[in-house]
């Protein structure tokens, strides 16, 4: 793992995870990949970490794939072997996190980096910030996800749109399509983003984890098999002390303090 590539900061239960080569946008390389995979076990693996930042460094967020990289020229690139040692694992370890990721999306989220974004579960943006999916523009496929998380967020129209004709998609048209949750002053993105995160850290930490399973879950279950899957989880939800906690501060009327158990 490059000790650059992907910068981690751990304050008041939040790890900020910045992807490092604002020279090209951070665009991801072997180095990038392995740190961010290194990072997201890291954050799971900590007590301490109850939600994570995802940003970029400098001016852009990720400009998805380094089409820069001599691997990529030569035509040597297995893309099929890539994307399922390299890519995949990160997309599925966030979406499989049993804790939050808040994206801060600074400047450009285009391709694999724009995949990035969406794998999050709160994502913010800056007022500059854009969203492309740029897969045709080079003759490719949309990848890391796209194609799965974008009908689902935008339907498929909108989705179909965005892939075929890949337009750049400003912050404030990505909020009104659903891509993002709020847009901040590109100056205020920062600490907007790491005041939501601290806010998550600070909830039942347990809880989230069952959240995000259950909405994961619900993506291939009717509604039958869906009610099923929210009674087993709230089963385990109500075993946790945070659920305890959280009724005895409701009855006395006082803010609740979560372990996370």
């Amino acid at each position: 793992m490059s000790e650059t590539a992907v910068l981690t900061a751990v304050d008041a239960g939040v790890m900020t995870i910045t992807m490092n080569r604002p020279a090209v946008l951070n665009a991801l390389n072997p180095a990038m990949l392995d740190g961010l995979s290194a990072a997201l076990a890291a954050a799971k693996a900590n007590d301490s970490v109850r939600a994570l930042i995802l940003t970029g460094a400098g001016r852009g967020f990720c400009a998805g794939a380094d089409l820069g990289a001599a691997s990529m020229q030569s035509g040597e690139h297995d893309v099929a072997q890539s994307l399922r040692e390299s890519y995949h694992p990160i997309v599925l370890a966030m979406r499989q996190l049993p804790k939050p990721i808040v994206a801060a999306v600074n400047g450009s989220a285009a391709g694999a980096g724009m995949s990035l974004a969406l794998a999050c579960d709160v994502v913010l943006a800056g007022e500059s910030a854009s969203f492309l999916q740029a897969f045709t523009k080079i003759g490719l496929v949309p990848d890391c996800g796209s194609t799965w998380f974008l009908p689902r967020i935008v339907g498929d129209i909108r989705a179909r749109a965005m892939v075929m004709l890949a337009e750049k998609i400003p912050a404030r048209d990505a909020l009104q399509y659903g891509l993002v949750w709020k847009v901040h002053a590109d100056e205020a993105l920062a600490a907007e983003a790491k005041r939501c995160a601290e806010g998550l850290a600070k909830m039942p930490t347990q809880a989230y984890a069952l959240v995000k399973q259950a909405l994961t879950q619900s993506a291939a279950n009717g509604l039958g098999d869906q009610l099923e899957v929210e009674a087993l989880l709230q089963a385990q939800a109500s075993r946790t002390d945070d659920f305890r906690e959280g009724v005895a501060a409701f009855v006395q009327k006082r803010p609740p303090r979560f372990s996370g158990r």
